[in-house]
């Protein structure tokens, strides 16, 4: 579960990457701290209109792209065709419940023993993540009907 962040914090955030803060580029990245779902561009657009009613797909795009360019957010790609983003840019996996399509932050420490070095020759890696396709045990988990239509839930790994 993502912090709620005082207007402040995300004023100051966004201040230190040199960051003009507009009504739109603040609510996007407001909208992204208060969740861990991942949304897609459609679905932060319906969450941030029902408090600025302003916006349309084009705005939402263009914050997301200059909060990702200063490091704000990041896109995330769990499946085919479909951009996600996230607030949490700090290293991290992702689990995907191939069931109910709810999506959950996996600790980087979790696949430490990666071995990069063991690349074929001529390949050198700068990056990696990892997706972990499988099915949660949480109550209510069931397949969905129409899955690229569905929304996509969070939850929390079991601690």
């Amino acid at each position: 579960m993502k912090n709620n962040y005082t207007t402040t914090e995300i004023q100051r955030k966004m201040q230190s990457k040199g960051l003009r803060i507009t009504p739109q580029r603040f609510a996007v990245y407001a909208n992204l701290l208060s969740r861990s779902d991942h949304p897609t561009v459609e679905e932060i657009l319906s969450e941030v209109n029902r408090e600025l009613p302003i916006s349309s797909k084009a705005t939402i795009y263009s914050a997301l792209t200059v909060l990702r360019e200063v490091g704000l957010v990041k896109e995330v790609l769990l499946e085919e065709g479909v951009t996600r983003y996230d607030a949490n840019v700090k290293p991290h996996h992702h689990f995907c419940c191939q069931n109910c399509s709810a999506i959950v932050d996996i600790k980087w420490e979790t696949f430490s023993n990666i071995r990069l070095d063991q690349l074929p020759p001529g390949l050198h890696a700068e990056s990696y993540e990892v997706i972990v396709k499988g099915k949660c045990d949480r109550e209510g988990c069931q397949p969905l009907l129409g899955k690229q239509n569905s929304k996509v839930k969070s939850i929390r790994p079991k601690t």
